[in-house]
């Protein structure tokens, strides 16, 4: 009865969320995370939704996971004891990073401190050219004596990164093989593995993330590995990747590193399922946690995917105040503005919400769990709009009356004015800082929120989507079903897949079709080898790119390719093509400026239809509330009457007029007086503004 069941787990900040989907049918909880044995809650939250649903575990074939450990070791300074092998000379190019300022009238700036303390940053001779050549050969002899001083200092982890070694990694590849055989309980990272791209800084950061991250990963995969097997969980697992698309369990011990926002990720993928299913072209991605927000722009269904990413900013919105992560990612925007952020007043009378999040443990004030500090959930919870017995599906019993002293304590004795008013102004400012955050992110990427659609989700979005919708001029919102759960149920609608990058130099002057085919040939047996760990047999799609730029200049865009055999005139193409690409995100070209390719991509990933739009919903009807709440009105500043709305016994077609709230085990959805919502036939919750529902 139970064939085809699979399960979707994601561990958040302060939530795990486990989906259980069966023949359409999905089952949800949520459990708050256990950060000391994050493994706990997966298998705590497993065994009640095995119980719920009547599922033997037996009989799930497959569990798609994905979590932010790898992301909170880097951001919390938590992972392995590890240390830098590099060519003589070089040891401090970690630390020199760009040679820049990123805020350069700031006298108190504070750049990022790298991973790995120069003490543990070890150099061997060696050196080969830009070209691939070498000039000097690799001292074997001095990595043997380096591998036993690492052996005695009880190191765990080795990142390996020589000069150039993503056009010839031999070197490299010798001396993992030299510390493996004398380090045989030390993980070993290749710069040549994890990041064969040109930009010795950006590689360096990334190895050194990587073997950061990775015995602790390893670990925690294996000991998952065998609780879900003493469980009776014999399926695949596979494991969410920052690019969208999921890989084994191999993969990810050996590059953790691309497990970095793999459940932001997920979310992404859910909202481009319901930008298709309701035939939106131009969205925006709002996922709120408990921990932190994410925005993601998705148009024409697909979010674009970027080649660096940066993690533990020192500024929130400032490039470069963080360390690169040279890895195939969602390209999002993430800061620390979720349901558990802590609120304070400054020394200048201003609200601060975030980043610091008061995460599962203790957790927000009215968790009642020893959390003290007023968090953005306890200002929900002043203002009326979350039902105490409900929240997260009743695993948590809220209580008001600490959420309303904390705000009081904090906040409004600070200020000087009325509990509800300083609740008020905290959800106030987390809101502009996401609509902040989603102006810089689309400025970044020469986009606009110009008739864009919002999709929300996660436990606190749907909360929040009507006010930072206001913010952005954005008029209509999708609420999915399984909102709280959104990251987890995307994870149920991605492709397996895996993404190969390698730097190699030409110059469309001299392009040679045989070499540039040679290299897409290679890249596509290497991701073969990956995907078909977890897709034996079902087709692949493939698709290529490379990094172009007018000679001379210092960075370079991406060109999507044609996946077939170029032929010699496609020199000329490729220098179009480029131009076109230029044109859409400069709005100019450069005349009389050669053009040259530094990278080449190719990902592949399993063929599946995308989601189909929904049939629309003729027949409309007016339900009846199940009660009414008191909510305080920020722009009125007087508590006003709202309808009270279970989204379970809402059929297709229900119409509900703001102010109302629509209650859910997951998650609620407040509709604010500028606001309308509609239950589509897909039973998602479908809100306008008034006047574009009057002209509809």
């Amino acid at each position: 009865m139970s064939d085809g069941a699979r399960l979707a787990v994601d561990i958040g900040g302060t939530f795990t969320d486990v989906v259980m989907e069966q023949g359409g049918v999905q089952e949800s909880l949520k459990i708050l995370t256990t950060p000391e044995a994050p493994e706990s809650a997966v298998l705590e939250g497993i065994n009640e939704i095995l119980q719920r649903t009547g599922i033997n575990a037996s009989d799930v074939g497959l569990v798609i996971h994905g979590t932010t450990l790898a992301t909170n070791a880097l951001i919390e300074r938590k992972g392995a004891r590890t240390a830098l092998i590099t060519t003589d000379g070089f040891r401090d190019s970690i630390e020199i990073a760009y040679e820049h300022r990123f805020e350069q009238y700031d006298l108190y700036m504070e750049r990022p401190q790298p991973l790995i303390e120069r003490n543990w940053r070890f150099s061997v001779p060696e050196r080969i050219a830009a070209d691939g050549s070498v000039l000097l050969e690799l001292d074997e002899q001095a990595v043997h004596a380096l591998a036993g001083v690492l052996g005695k200092a009880g190191v765990e982890a080795v990142a390996v990164c020589f000069l150039h070694s993503y056009v010839n990694p031999d070197h490299e590849r010798r001396a993992g093989a030299i510390l493996a055989a004398a380090l045989p309980h030390v993980s070993i990272t290749l710069s040549a593995d994890v990041c064969p791209e040109i930009r010795e800084y950006d590689r360096m950061s990334t190895a050194c993330a990587n073997a950061y991250v990775q015995p602790m990963m390893a670990g925690y995969l294996i000991r998952l590995e065998t609780g879900l097997r003493a469980r009776g969980l014999d399926c695949p697992l596979l494991l969410m990747m920052s690019s969208g698309g999921v890989t084994t369990v191999e993969t990810a011990v050996a590059l953790p590193i691309r497990l970095v926002e793999s459940g932001p990720a997920g979310g992404a993928i859910l909202a481009r399922n319901i930008a298709q299913e309701n035939d939106l072209s131009r969205i925006l991605s709002f996922d709120m946690g408990g921990t932190t927000a994410k925005i993601t722009l998705i148009d024409n269904f697909q979010p674009h995917i970027a080649r660096s990413f940066e993690v533990a900013r020192m500024h929130r919105f400032l490039k470069g105040s963080g360390l690169p992560l040279r890895i195939p990612v969602i390209d999002m925007v993430e800061i620390g503005a979720g349901g558990g952020s802590i609120a304070a007043v400054d020394t200048m009378q201003r609200i601060q919400v975030g980043p610091k999040s008061a995460g599962a443990a203790p957790g927000p004030a009215c968790y009642g769990n020893g959390g003290t500090a007023p968090t953005v959930t306890d200002a929900d919870t002043v203002l009326g709009r979350i039902d105490p017995s409900r929240f997260a599906g009743g695993q948590v019993t809220l209580q008001p009356e600490r959420a309303a002293a904390a705000v009081e304590r904090e906040i409004s004795g600070a200020l000087g004015v009325e509990t509800n008013v300083a609740a008020a102004g905290v959800t106030e400012i987390v809101d502009e800082h996401m609509a902040n955050a989603a102006r810089i992110h689309a400025i970044e990427n020469g986009k606009d929120m110009v008739g864009r659609s919002m999709v929300a989700f996660g436990g606190a979005a749907p909360l929040h989507a009507a006010r930072l919708a206001d913010k952005l001029g954005i008029d209509t919102i999708v609420v999915p079903q399984g909102a709280g759960v959104g990251s987890a149920i995307g994870f149920l609608r991605a492709q397996i897949s895996y993404e190969v990058v390698r730097t190699r130099y030409l110059d469309l002057r001299e392009f040679n079709p045989d070499t540039v085919n040679d290299i897409y040939a290679g890249m596509r047996a290497e991701a073969a080898s990956v995907v078909r760990l977890g897709a034996p047999d079902e087709p692949l799609l493939e698709t290529r790119g490379a990094f172009m730029r007018y000679r001379g200049q210092g960075h370079e865009i991406m060109v999507s390719m044609p996946v077939r055999a170029l032929a010699p005139e496609d020199g000329v193409a490729m220098a179009g093509w480029f131009a076109d690409a230029y044109k859409q995100l400069f709005s100019r070209t450069i005349p009389n400026l050669g053009v040259e390719v530094l990278t080449w991509t190719l990902s592949l990933a399993t063929d599946r239809p995308g989601a189909e739009p929904a049939p629309l919903q003729k027949v409309r009807h007016h339900p009846e509330p199940q009660s009414q709440r008191r909510l305080f009105d920020p722009a009125s500043g007087a508590w006003i009457g709202a309808d009270v709305y279970s989204r379970a016994e809402l059929r297709p077609g229900a119409e509900i007029q703001g102010p109302a709230i629509i209650v859910e085990d997951e998650t609620t959805t407040l509709v604010t007086n500028g606001f309308g919502a509609t239950i589509n036939a897909l039973g998602q919750v479908v809100m306008t503004r008034g006047e574009e529902r009057n002209r509809a």
